[in-house]
């Protein structure tokens, strides 16, 4: 096992180069695809290492319910500083796990209660609510279900609320969520996704921004409703829910509306600086899967040789 156990703590650094050239070379859905991926993989190896080493950690400590072959001397060679890192993988593993949870919990709880709050109005897929305060955001579930306030609806003409309308539908038919949700929980597993978290929910609204161009026929009317909702919108009213004006840099959105649509290629070329960075995150991904998995191997021969029948 040696130091291969530590390799997928500190491999997600590889990815950070991919995932600002992403947001601005890839096509939104491609960038979408790849930066969760990436997130996933490197977060999962990453909790593993951080279980493997808390397994020889917590062998070492007395009274531990674990068989005592499991302290022997070859189980602490497996894993280098075994008496630092094994203990202190104890706390940090908790701290994921209670992270994660915590995470999770309050998506489900922040769906639950809106769709609560809705199931007394008509079940039709667009909700308008008699409210003075701008907003729209997309509620997957069940019956997905697109809110918007009236506040928000005057301040729009009727191309630009067919865009919103387009926006939104984009988010529920793309399950933009479930990415959302997905790099959320590895930004929580380690520290060093957080940034392809942050690159995540910008290509996530720029893959509803490019949808909807389609679906209107007009990037310009996308992003002048866009920048309309922007100045009087302050979001979502929950945060966790996507809101048609408040994920990611809204200058930026438009900007890209107003440049050319972006090529809906799948994998950049090599010979280009995002594709050198989607090569980097691939290897890097590609390292911390495999050094994880010989390190699980490994350290469960070493623990199979070291417990008695």
């Amino acid at each position: 096992m040696g130091v291969f156990v530590f390799l997928p703590l500190v491999l997600p650094l590889t990815a950070w180069p991919i995932a600002r050239l992403a947001e601005q070379r890839l096509h939104p859905r491609a960038a979408t695809w790849l930066l969760t991926g990436v997130a996933a993989v490197l977060a999962v190896c990453s909790t593993l290492s951080l279980a493997l080493l808390m397994v020889v950690g917590t062998a070492q400590l007395p009274g531990n319910p674990l068989p005592d072959g499991w302290s022997d001397p070859e189980v602490r060679e497996a894993v280098p500083y075994d008496e630092v890192a094994g203990k202190a993988a104890i706390p940090a593993l908790i701290a994921v796990i209670a992270s994660c949870a915590r995470a999770a919990w309050r998506h489900h709880r922040v769906r639950h209660l809106a769709t609560r709050a809705l199931a007394g109005l008509p079940a039709t897929p667009v909700v308008v609510l008699p409210d003075d305060v701008p907003y729209a955001y997309a509620l997957p579930g069940k019956r997905d279900r697109i809110v918007v306030t009236t506040a928000l609806l005057d301040h729009l003409q009727a191309p630009e609320r067919r865009a919103l309308f387009a926006h939104e539908r984009a988010h529920l038919t793309g399950r933009h969520h479930r990415f959302l949700l997905t790099v959320q929980l590895a930004a929580r597993a380690n520290p060093f996704v957080r940034p392809l978290r942050t690159a995540v929910a910008y290509t996530a609204e720029r893959w509803a921004d490019e949808d909807a161009a389609a679906t209107v026929g007009s990037r310009r009317t996308v992003a002048r409703a866009i920048g309309k909702a922007a100045l009087v919108s302050r979001g979502a009213p929950i945060a966790t829910l996507a809101g048609f004006a408040a994920a990611g840099p809204v200058p930026r959105r438009v900007a890209a509306l107003l440049a050319p649509a972006p090529a809906a290629r799948i994998w950049p070329p090599v010979f280009t600086a995002v594709g050198l960075a989607a090569w980097g995150a691939a290897a890097g991904t590609t390292v911390s899967a495999l050094s994880s998995a010989n390190s699980a191997v490994t350290l469960f021969f070493i623990l199979k040789t070291a417990t008695p029948l």
